[in-house]
Order: C-alpha cells, then sequence, then structure tokens
C-alpha cells in the first residue's frame, strides 16, 4: 500500500501551464492553508504574483522529475490537456522515486476521454450516456465517409480525433464544405495526426454548459457550471476561438436539469470510470448541451475549461489544496462544494486579428489594481520590465456581482480600463440571461 503524507500539513505544489486558467489554479492554490510553496510551469507575468515561475515545458517529464526531487514537491496540479494525454500521471505514478506525489489529474487511459474523439464517444454508447448519433473514418475507409456525408443531413459536424488546440471541431453548413474539410483532415493533414481519424455526429440544437466534476473515479463533487463563449463576435457569430468569456450561474442549469444531469450522465461517467479501471483523480469537464431542456453530452475533457475555470474558482469557498488532497485520502463524497451566492462574469480580453493572425510585443497599461475586478494573464510576457501581448487571448477580466448582468457591466468597465493597441472583447457575454 502507497503511504502518503498526512492531510494536515503544507506543502510544495507544483502547477503546470502558462495561461488565464493556470493563473486562476495559482490565484486560488496560493491562498490555501495546506500551501507552503508553489511553483508554476512555465507560468506567466500574472502567476508570478502567486508562486515562482519556473522554464519548464509541461511535457518535459525527466526536467519535471528533476525539479520534484530537488524542491521536494509533494503535489503536481496540471491545468494543460497535453501533459496529461501524453502520461504524465502514469510517469510519476510508476516511477518508485516519484510515486509518493500527488498528481492531480488522470492516467494516460482516463485521459483518452478528451484525448480521442472516437474513443469517448464509444465509450459514451457503451456506458447509456445520451450524446449525439456518430460514425467515425480514417484514410482506410475515406471513400464511404464521403458517401455517408453525401447522405447526411444538414449542417453536419466535423470532429478530428485527437487533440487540436480547440480548433479540430467544423460545423458544416453544406455537403461540398464537409467533404472538402473532410478531405482537407485526413488527406491533406489540416491538424496533424490529430485528424487522421475523424468522427462526423449529427448536429444538435439547443443551448451549451458546462458541467465541471472533482473526481478520484468513485467519488466526486459537482463544481459550479458554467457556460462559456467561443464565438469572436457579439451574438455568438463569427469565427470560433478558445474562448471569449463565460458566465456562472447558468440559469437553464437549475435543479431539475441538474438531477437529469447527475442521474443520465455523471454517474454512468464514473460507472465507466471504474469499469474501466482507469486511475483519476482530477477532473472531468462534461461539455453538455440542453435540447428540449434533456442533457445530451458534446464531448468529455480531463481537465478543466478555459476561461470557465477563471469564472469557476471565485466561485469556490472551499480550500480548494484541501479538496485535492480529498482525492487521495477519501472523504470528496461528504464534502460539500461552498459555492458562493455571487454570480461571475469573466471577459476575454484578444490581440486584434484573433483568432486569425496577429501581432504579439504590444504593450499593455492598466492591468493592475482594478476595483472590483480579477485579472488573469492569458497571454503576456515581460519584455524590458514592460507587460506586453504573447498570445491571441490576452488578459481575462473576471467580477462578481449579484446578478450576471452587474457582474459582466463590471468586467466591462474594468476591460475598457485596460488598454494594448488593437484589444478587442465582447461587450455581450450571457446575452441570453441578460436583459439590457
Amino acid at each position: 500500500m502507497l503511504l502518503l503524507p498526512p492531510s494536515n500539513f503544507n506543502m510544495t505544489i507544483l502547477l503546470l501551464g502558462s495561461g488565464g486558467r493556470e493563473h486562476a489554479f495559482a490565484w486560488k492554490i496560493s491562498q490555501s492553508t495546506h500551501c507552503s510553496k508553489l511553483f508554476i510551469a512555465p507560468g506567466n507575468p500574472g502567476t508570478s504574483a502567486h508562486g515562482e515561475n519556473i522554464n519548464i515545458e509541461v511535457n518535459d517529464f525527466e526536467s519535471l522529475k528533476t525539479f520534484c526531487l530537488k524542491e521536494d514537491v509533494k503535489m503536481i496540479v496540471v491545468g494543460p490537456e497535453d501533459p496529461l494525454v501524453n502520461g504524465i500521471f502514469d510517469f510519476f505514478a510508476n516511477d518508485d522515486l516519484l510515486k509518493q506525489i500527488r498528481v492531480i489529474g488522470p492516467s494516460m487511459k482516463g485521459a483518452q476521454l478528451e484525448g480521442s474523439k472516437a474513443f469517448a464517444k464509444e465509450f459514451m454508447i457503451k456506458y447509456g450516456i445520451p450524446t449525439a448519433s456518430y460514425k467515425e473514418f480514417y484514410a482506410g475507409n475515406f471513400d464511404e465517409g464521403v458517401s455517408y456525408l453525401n447522405a447526411h443531413s444538414l449542417p453536419i459536424v466535423l470532429k478530428a480525433d485527437g487533440l487540436a488546440a480547440g480548433k479540430g471541431v467544423v460545423i458544416a453548413q453544406t455537403h461540398e464544405e464537409a467533404i472538402s474539410e473532410f478531405a482537407n483532415m485526413i488527406q491533406h493533414n489540416k491538424f496533424g495526426k490529430a485528424g487522421s481519424k475523424v468522427v462526423v455526429e449529427e448536429f444538435l440544437t439547443g443551448i451549451e454548459c458546462s458541467v465541471f466534476v472533482l473526481t478520484n473515479g468513485k467519488d466526486y463533487m459537482l463544481l459550479p457550471v458554467a457556460k462559456d463563449y467561443k464565438r469572436i463576435g457579439e451574438g455568438d457569430k463569427g469565427l470560433n476561438t478558445g474562448g471569449m468569456g463565460a458566465i456562472s450561474p447558468v440559469p437553464f442549469a437549475d435543479e431539475i436539469f441538474m438531477k437529469k444531469v447527475k442521474d443520465r450522465i455523471i454517474t454512468p461517467t464514473m460507472n465507466g470510470i471504474q469499469k474501466e479501471g482507469f486511475s483519476y483523480c482530477g477532473f472531468v469537464f462534461i461539455g453538455l448541451i440542453s435540447v428540449d431542456n434533456e442533457p445530451f453530452v458534446i464531448e468529455y475533457n480531463c481537465r478543466m475549461g478555459d476561461p470557465e475555470t477563471e469564472t469557476v474558482l471565485p466561485r469556490i469557498e472551499n480550500d480548494l489544496v484541501e479538496l485535492f488532497m480529498k482525492l487521495y485520502d477519501g472523504g470528496l463524497g461528504e464534502t460539500e462544494c461552498e459555492q458562493s451566492p455571487l454570480a461571475a462574469a469573466t471577459i476575454m480580453l484578444v490581440s486584434k486579428g484573433y483568432p486569425g493572425d496577429y501581432e504579439k510585443g504590444i504593450e499593455i497599461k492598466n492591468s493592475e489594481n482594478l476595483d472590483g475586478s480579477m485579472v488573469f494573464h492569458a497571454g503576456t510576457k515581460l519584455s524590458d520590465g514592460r507587460l506586453q501581448t504573447n498570445g491571441g487571448r490576452v488578459i481575462a477580466v473576471t467580477s462578481l456581482g449579484e446578478t450576471p448582468a452587474e457582474a459582466l457591466l463590471l468586467s466591462i468597465i474594468n476591460a475598457a480600463y485596460i488598454h494594448f493597441e488593437g484589444k478587442y472583447y465582447r461587450t455581450d457575454i450571457g446575452w441570453e440571461f441578460i436583459q439590457k
């Protein structure tokens, strides 16, 4: 039996990642009474306010091993999906020098719920979890796929099977577009290896939300529900992005709807994780769509979402590290998620041209000490002591309010105050639920 450190001690924690999600995690973890020191690899200028950034990439497992042994790290919190799909949990669990370190994230097998769309769909069907009908195709049955697409009702959803940095989904409005994108993925390597297999799905019409579960594969805790907004333009128009903002709570995800989610989706998901024998001590992110008030699963992720993390964590009043420890020590199932009664709204400030081409290295001003809002760095860097843009999504502004409208207004006010050339953001996050 693996002997783990007692749950009442302070520990050194390593957080992996460099985006807005990781800044929010760093902010929350640093508040824990169980965290004596926090390192972030590689981190960003925002995370450095809550811990020490170290220049190690998230998939450099050997360098992470050396660092953890040197600094006596007791817990690793994995932000992004790549290292999970690449097996960081297994790397630590199978090393006698590392296996005492708690890794917050699933094993490589468990991470396939996100790493392979086909695997996830097979899992849902096997365990009776409601989802859209689908078929999968690859180079060997390409012609069959073309025939299937020609006969498919419109619109058609095509998903690259593997990880494609959130860009591997196409909703085709015509058969010609569907076949063209299908060929681009399989024959022309549009998404590299991620698109060597393509999942073709039925299009579901409804409204989406993000459900987050913290679990050890048996017990689970339901975290605040959020809704993110992917389209670049107001009114959900234009190209898809990594996320332009989020709100929490979600008005339609009421007690009746969430009971359906627990009974039809979360419980069978937990049963499936146990029956498949996955090692799973981390997050299950369930992307849902409500179709006539009935929940269907669009996708699984094996980590928290971004920008939803920047919206959800400010509403959790528990000590987050204590919850992580209960994944290993037990007691999660008897612990209630203490949710703030306040609403949260996050606005993402992005670079000019995003999600297409954009410039980096543009100076950012007025991003500190904003009245009533939290600022999470997503794509920033320091150059000669000056804060600059370093990505398409640059800064997330999160505010709390008595209502979603109040929280959104405060975020809008502070988003306007931050300045960098070409800055763009949406002012209509939560537009379906907020009367203007």
